[in-house]
């Protein structure tokens, strides 16, 4: 996990971020576990509090899922919706902007297409 933090967002906001960045690019997988709360707060010089406060989110998703005395583990079709929530997010959100450049640059599909 990259530990690098920005200003624009809180930190417990980009950890979960990066969280679910690992489960969609398949890093974390159906039942993996997540690195301890401790862990990921030593290693990035983190509150406690913080990581939890992101891990908590995960949870309160549903892409997560504690296990008392055990940790928190990442439930089964969390990468499912994941994928289609940020599909959905792209599409609404992201696309309309790439499409407008597209159309302004004149760019049609064969130019898209090469490499």
């Amino acid at each position: 996990m990259d530990s690098t933090w920005n200003d624009n967002q809180p930190i417990y906001r980009q950890l979960r971020d990066k969280v679910v960045a690992m489960i969609l690019e398949g890093t974390l997988g159906e039942g993996d576990a997540l690195p301890s709360v401790r862990s990921v707060a030593a290693e990035h010089t983190l509150n406690p509090l913080t990581v939890l406060k992101g891990y908590q989110q995960l949870v309160d998703e549903g892409l997560v899922e504690k296990r008392r005395g055990r940790g928190m583990f990442v439930t089964p079709g969390a990468r499912v919706s994941l994928m289609r929530d940020e599909r959905q997010k792209f599409l609404a959100t992201e696309w309309p902007r790439v499409l407008s450049t597209i159309e302004r640059l004149g760019l049609d599909a064969s130019d898209l297409l090469k490499k």
